[in-house]
């Protein structure tokens, strides 16, 4: 696994450390399965970015704290720059970019998501909340419960983010996707 998933890992279990609690009491606390929390703080496998913003709602830390380990200091307006932001690289085919990385107590997590063309089924997820992806280039499978929607470049969606939930690229090419969490 990338050294960025580890460092992620170990943050996951120190907020759990300084919380004082346990691996079962902090999966309930999320209401997600004890198993894959203890995966995710294993640094062993890819942690999806809807589990590490769940952590941070549930536990009112900042996702870029979990995601950096650094604290947001802005709290009028934060920009980010083309090509810039924080990167979170979860595997080869889901790249992220946090929009909104140094705003402090930001009510919604906005990402520019790059997803690589591969020939593997859909993975899906599912998080707390609502969520809002415009695609700014190429053209994306969406799954989104029993419902498969196939977004071109211009397209955007708002659903239910408690619904299990995944995307790939489509024709061979890349897509980039604004995905904003709420």
């Amino acid at each position: 696994m990338n050294a960025q998933i580890k460092q992620i890992a170990e943050r996951l279990r120190g907020l759990r450390d300084a919380l004082n609690i346990s691996i079962a009491e902090a999966a309930a606390k999320c209401n997600f399965p004890e198993a894959d929390y203890a995966r995710y703080e294993s640094g062993t496998s890819d942690i999806p970015m809807s589990f590490i913003c769940l952590v941070a709602q549930t536990f009112g830390v900042e996702t870029t704290a979990l995601i950096t380990g650094e604290d947001p200091h802005a709290g009028i307006y934060y920009v980010t720059r083309k090509g810039t932001g924080v990167a979170v690289e979860r595997s080869k085919a889901y790249k992220y970019r946090a929009l909104a990385s140094g705003f402090r107590h930001a009510k919604a997590e906005p990402f520019e998501v790059t997803v690589e063309p591969n020939n593997k089924p859909i993975h899906l997820n599912s998080h707390p909340g609502q969520e809002f992806n415009l695609v700014l280039e190429g053209t994306m499978q969406l799954k989104i419960a029993d419902h498969e929607l196939v977004l071109f470049e211009g397209d955007c969606i708002y659903f239910d983010a408690t619904k299990p939930h995944g995307m790939k690229a489509l024709n061979g090419k890349e897509v980039k996707f604004l995905a904003i969490i709420i």
